[in-house]
């Protein structure tokens, strides 16, 4: 542990004769330093083009974004040291001559994917030492002129670097990097690329446990890993299902894919990302089943209700006619009565086919009339 915090302090001494380090000296007299401002203060020089506003209380929220953003000037920047904890979108959006932004020693856990837009001209970023676990590639693609970034000590365990990123000098050490399939994209990166990885020996595997005393640029990786890009899987866990039917049901398929995604981030991705798929796809399977249940319950119908059977208007004309020839083949009987008539009248149209389709016996319902009467 001596041995590796004397090379640390080596490194960083190295660092600041090389100008990568997050700290850098200014003009005094655009030098705010340990003012302890809460907020961005009003009445700076809008002709500055170096400020200091390290060892603060600023949290660069809304209003200070705006206050910043009028340094149209601005070449170098430091916010060291001070309650940044989020970055929102289009943060440096005017400070398009910036060439030196540093936000180190913070405690920044969330990056807007828009935060670095406009900082077309920056060459160095400084994000050290704060508690980033999560850096989207795409946050980095503004960066066009970024020539050396320090991402050391913080909470990192992926990072999958940009196709059009070139770098010369990248800082890694002091995060917990795992040596996974993950990680293969990285590694290749660095070995086929220019950049220098500055502090190689001390940026080290974290896990898995065989590979911790391997530096993340030589952890050998198994041939899965070489066949083909490992396939992200933070993808998988921005999946939600939405359904007006049963909010709870959907909920507990959030939390299964969830669960599941948390998991095979601590696998090697070349053996669970094909299961991982196939689980996904069970479940949005299983999902559209359910919601066409519900949403089209006619199905429910035809199966509670398949011994009510329609008769087709042939099927109760047939039986009409048969019952038609059946009537004339009965001998005629003389001097009857007119409620006779009625009555065969009433047998001929006993049978007659309903507007629903179904048989109406109109004999039974004259019989219960009379009865009644």
């Amino acid at each position: 542990m001596k041995i590796t915090g004397i090379l640390i302090l080596l490194w960083e001494l190295s660092l600041l004769a090389t100008g990568l380090s997050c700290t850098f000296k200014i003009d005094g007299s655009h030098n705010f330093t340990a003012k302890n401002h809460t907020s961005l203060p009003q009445n700076i020089n809008k002709n500055v083009t170096i400020l200091d506003l390290s060892y603060n209380q600023i949290t660069l929220n809304r209003i200070d974004i705006s206050i910043l953003q009028t340094h149209v000037l601005l070449t170098e920047l430091n916010l060291n040291n001070n309650k940044i904890v989020f970055l929102h979108n289009n943060s440096f959006g005017s400070l398009s001559s910036l060439e030196i932004l540093s936000i180190s020693s913070n405690s920044i856990n969330t990056i807007e994917q828009n935060a670095f837009v406009g900082l077309d001209k920056l060459k160095q970023l400084c994000l050290c030492q704060n508690k980033i676990a999560q850096l989207n590639p795409s946050t980095l693609i503004p960066l066009k002129s970024l020539m050396a970034l320090n991402l050391q000590n913080n909470m990192i365990s992926f990072f999958d670097v940009p196709r059009q990123f070139q770098l010369e000098k990248i800082i890694l050490y002091g995060n917990p990097w795992n040596c996974s399939c993950s990680l293969y994209n990285l590694q290749n990166w660095l070995n086929t690329s220019k950049v220098i990885l500055e502090g190689e020996n001390i940026t080290m595997c974290s896990s898995p446990d065989a590979l911790k005393n391997y530096s993340i640029k030589a952890a050998p990786y198994e041939n899965g890993c070489h066949s083909k890009s490992p396939l992200p899987i933070t993808q998988f866990s921005n999946i939600h299902f939405k359904s007006s039917g049963n909010s709870t049901l959907f909920q507990n398929l959030n939390d299964t894919v969830n669960n599941i995604t948390k998991n095979a981030e601590s696998e090697p991705l070349g053996k669970s990302w094909a299961l991982l798929v196939g689980v996904v796809v069970v479940v949005l399977v299983t999902s559209l089943l359910i919601l066409i249940a519900f949403k089209c319950p006619t199905w429910y119908n035809i199966l509670f209700s398949y011994n009510h059977h329609r008769l087709h208007e042939q099927e109760g004309d047939t039986y009409e006619e048969d019952f038609t020839v059946y009537s004339n083949s009965l001998p005629q009987i003389p001097n009857t009565n007119p409620e006779e008539n009625i009555v065969i009248f009433d047998q001929l149209s006993a049978f007659v086919v309903d507007e629903d389709g179904f048989i109406e016996d109109k004999y039974i319902d004259a019989q219960e009339m009379r009865e009644e009467n």
